[in-house]
């Protein structure tokens, strides 16, 4: 695979992890560019529908898209139904036949060969993960919710059930997200992550915004893969990489809901080539 910081040569360029000695296992996630979606979702959204009440992209465009990807990844994805929860799903090969989303989760395992677990984002958090010899792997939607709700540990805790492997032998790899510059958030998403809100002072994965006014509620910058790195290492990992990438501030790599609002979304995933 290439480095994570190079694209591919697919038509829909990829993002890869640097897991050059597992043979046999294909991953990396998408960018807004390869693709055929006019804008706002110009060019590979992978998203077919939209929040209630917003414009939908061109479905047609969304499956040459979705097509696209695939071909870049090199299997076929299993798209979730995702709530900003922390069910894992764990997928079959009849989850190819089944066409739209069947799973409400925000992560899934497998086993099997010739199928890709894939999350969709648009400034959550990606996270892909692989056993030793691709014996199991895995992908998470984590966004702070998700986060908070403990959908990583439970992800690595399943690639490791089916691998019967220890954390530390996982490869795990951070995707793009909102970056600690941009990720502005108040006093909920500390008590979420168990931290006690004192205005103006930092925490773990948060650091304290520089108030608007004398009366304005107390606003930190939170870092969400530094807090996916502290979780992922209390639950025993320590081959994590990745995690370098902007979606907001990179705008013509990446599309942003926080950015923009109306936009697409990109996707990560992993598999095991049949």
């Amino acid at each position: 695979m290439r480095s994570e910081s190079g694209l591919a040569s697919d038509a829909a360029p990829l993002l890869r992890p640097a897991w050059d000695d597992l043979p046999g296992v294909v991953a990396g996630m998408s960018t807004r560019a390869g693709g055929i979606s006019r804008p706002p979702f110009d060019t590979l959204n992978l998203h077919a529908g939209p929040p209630p009440g917003a414009v939908a992209d061109d479905p047609v465009a969304v499956e040459e898209n979705q097509r696209r990807f695939a071909r870049a990844l090199g299997a076929p994805p299993v798209w979730l139904s995702q709530v900003h929860g922390a069910e894992v799903v764990r997928l079959t090969a009849l989850d190819l036949q089944r066409g739209a989303p069947r799973h409400r989760a925000d992560a899934s395992v497998t086993t099997e060969p010739g199928l890709a677990c894939c999350v969709q984002v648009a400034d959550c958090l990606p996270v892909l993960m692989c056993a030793p010899f691709g014996r199991a792997i895995g992908a998470a939607h984590a966004g702070w919710r998700g986060l908070a709700a403990g959908v990583l540990g439970r992800c690595l805790n399943s690639v490791c059930e089916l691998a019967a492997c220890p954390p530390e032998d996982v490869r795990v790899w951070l995707g793009a997200c909102i970056g600690p510059a941009a990720f502005e958030v108040g006093a909920d998403v500390l008590e979420a992550f168990g931290v006690e809100p004192l205005a103006g002072v930092a925490a773990p994965g948060f650091v304290p915004r520089a108030p608007l006014s004398h009366d304005a509620p107390a606003r930190w910058w939170a870092d969400l893969p530094g807090l996916a790195r502290r979780q992922l290492a209390s639950a025993g990992a320590i081959q994590i990489s990745g995690g370098g990438f902007c979606t907001v501030s990179d705008r013509s790599r990446f599309f942003s809901f926080r950015r923009d609002r109306l936009t697409g979304r990109m996707a990560a995933g992993i598999a095991r080539l049949a």
